[in-house]
């Protein structure tokens, strides 16, 4: 009697994924571009790419859980796209107070990365390569604490202290589509 072994071969909603990951990476890595050339220099750039990032952030997470299966199925995406409109608002009202939107900031990165996370943990059954996504959802909750910190005491100057945590999240969406793009080829 022989047994059956069952490859698990990523299917097209693992391409899709992965579409997904490579989508936000490269806007969080022109967002960055835009945030340390212009944006520090023109401060209606700078306030409309500190809005633009959470509301952006908000898009995402619906339209990758409406893919994913609808919202009531992807929960945490569904609260994220709810409290990253939040805070995109929250910004919006409050840029004329650079520490206020630096704090703002950090509150919605705690969050959205605590709600990142809990999206990576459920999708590491269905899909592997989720470990830089819970990486991702750690380091934004603590970056997010930092910033709240920063707020509270340093000097803060606005879009080039939020602009790093940009940076690694483009970071981590590009290894996340790289790592499924190499499971998907084996």
């Amino acid at each position: 009697m022989t047994a059956q072994v069952t490859i698990d071969r990523p299917s097209a909603s693992s391409a899709s994924l992965r579409n997904y990951y490579f989508t936000r990476g490269l806007v969080a890595a022109g967002w960055v571009a835009g945030a340390f050339t212009i944006g520090k220099d023109v401060p209606a750039v700078a306030a409309i790419l500190l809005v633009a990032y959470p509301a952006w952030d908000a898009a995402a997470n619906l339209i990758d859980a409406r893919r994913s299966g609808g919202l009531a199925r992807n929960r945490s995406q569904t609260i994220n796209a709810v409290v990253s409109g939040i805070a995109a608002l929250a910004i919006l009202a409050s840029l004329n107070d650079t520490i206020a939107v630096v704090a703002i900031f950090g509150a919605w990165a705690i969050v959205a990365g605590l709600l990142q996370l809990a999206t990576g943990l459920r999708r590491w059954k269905s899909y592997g390569a989720q470990w830089t996504m819970l990486l991702s959802g750690a380091q934004s909750a603590l970056a997010g604490g930092f910033f709240i910190r920063q707020a509270l005491g340093a000097p803060v100057h606005g879009i080039t202290d939020v602009a790093p945590y940009a940076a690694f999240g483009a970071f981590y969406f590009l290894v996340s589509a790289l790592w499924l793009t190499v499971r998907r080829g084996r």
